[in-house]
């Protein structure tokens, strides 16, 4: 293969991922450059207009450390159904909100993903129940919208037929006469099986989360049962069996989409005792992943220095693996209900692009975070006409009442 084929060859594995310059090493001539500053002449015979390709023995590129940023749009096709109103930030009507994130400088959008929602909306809380659809043909047919868009997916494993969080792990409801041994069968026939028909759809991910916020473990019993909590009285028996069911998702995610990265979600950012405990365990215990998911919500889990403080000491621990911030969110408006933490940034549109600018100004100081996903940035009530339509979220980044979009959707490519 000639000199200039090498070349294009490397430039084509980089695919639709957007990346600011490499730098390529020209081994025998001592040059460095970047791939913006390479050029070939004469049919390929020189390089740089003064440099025989003849004498070139090597080129080496080094392609920086990529990251990812994006949001969890898990709503996007209701909303969509719904007929909401997206703008951009000058009122523009917005055709295809997938293309123009990506337009954006976004590269990632997350989609959750319920084993029977029908029967999860019986169990969850009133006001949930309208988010809680996503089955497997919802997230097939928007998972492949965003691999068509260009974009990078990741998929969140809920294992549960309603939200999973680190206070409710229910086992699905039609999982619940399973044994513990059926379970770990159960789990990985499951993951095997999703990831499949994810990927026979043109729809595979590209991240998947084996559980979220699964910092006390998942499956742990009948609806509204707390067995085979993690962190329990019963702890030594509960953290194997947690560690076993994390070991058969896992391995259905290396053998169905070997080249997906695995992400194991924790929430426990404002205790970063139990978080360090955590993932000491499955140190301890040789799960097989690629990256520490946290979910940060500032006016649930404190100020960022709480957040700075956590990254540096997960650091520290030399995990040996990337970091991501898989969930975060800030309101344009009045503070989300329920939040518990006092905020250095006012509940406006100004404030909500102030805190993704301080956000990502601490994540860049930590050379390990490759990763930052707002959660359900797409939640817009304009022009929606079903039960989508009360706008009571105003933690996205689209104004409920006029449909624009917010100056932090433009800030969140800083990150890269």
């Amino acid at each position: 293969m000639n000199i200039r084929k090498l070349f294009l060859s490397i430039a084509l594995t980089i695919g639709v991922i957007s990346i600011n310059a490499q730098t390529l090493y020209l081994c025998n001539q001592g040059d460095t450059r970047t791939a913006t500053e390479l050029s070939f002449s004469n049919n390929g015979a020189t390089l740089n207009g003064d440099i025989p390709t003849s004498s070139v023995d090597s080129i080496t590129m080094h392609v920086p450390d990529l990251k990812f940023v994006g949001a969890d749009m898990s709503m996007l096709t209701k909303y969509e159904q719904q007929r909401a109103q997206y703008k951009d930030k000058n009122g523009r009507s917005i055709s295809n909100l997938l293309t123009y994130v990506r337009e954006q400088g976004w590269n990632m959008v997350r989609v959750r993903l319920f084993v029977d929602p029908v029967k999860g909306q019986d169990i969850t809380d009133d006001g949930n129940k309208k988010e809680v659809i996503q089955d497997l043909e919802y997230v097939k047919a928007l998972g492949k919208r965003i691999k068509d868009a260009g974009m990078l997916f990741m998929l969140d494993f809920h294992y549960s037929d309603t939200y999973a969080d680190p206070g409710k792990q229910w086992t699905p409801s039609d999982w619940q006469s399973l044994s513990d041994a059926q379970l770990k069968e159960k789990i990985y026939e499951y993951t095997c099986d999703c990831l499949q028909q994810l990927k026979d759809y043109g729809a595979t991910p590209d991240f998947i989360q084996t559980g979220n916020e699964i910092s006390y473990g998942m499956l742990w019993g009948p609806n509204g049962s707390n067995a085979n909590r993690c962190y329990s009285t019963s702890s030594s028996s509960n953290w194997n069996r947690f560690f076993d069911l994390l070991r058969q998702a896992g391995k259905a995610c290396r053998e169905v989409c070997p080249r997906a990265k695995i992400i194991i979600h924790s929430e426990r950012v404002p205790k970063v005792n139990v978080l360090l405990d955590y993932f000491d365990r499955i140190k301890t215990a040789q799960l097989d992943y690629d990256i520490i998911g946290l979910s940060y919500y500032p006016y649930f889990h404190g100020k960022l220095p709480v957040l700075d403080d956590v990254l540096t000491k997960l650091e520290a621990r030399n995990y040996g693996k990337k970091i991501q911030i898989v969930e975060t969110g800030y309101p344009s408006k009045w503070e989300v209900p329920g939040s518990t933490e006092k905020v250095d940034y006012a509940y406006s549109v100004d404030g909500q692009k102030e805190y993704v600018t301080a956000l990502i100004n601490t994540l860049k100081s930590h050379p390990q975070v490759n990763g930052l996903s707002w959660w359900w940035a797409e939640a817009n009530a304009k022009g929606t006409s079903g039960d989508l339509s009360s706008g009571w979220y105003n933690a996205s980044l689209f104004n409920n009442e006029t449909g624009k979009a917010l100056d932090a959707l433009y800030e969140l490519q800083s990150f890269k």
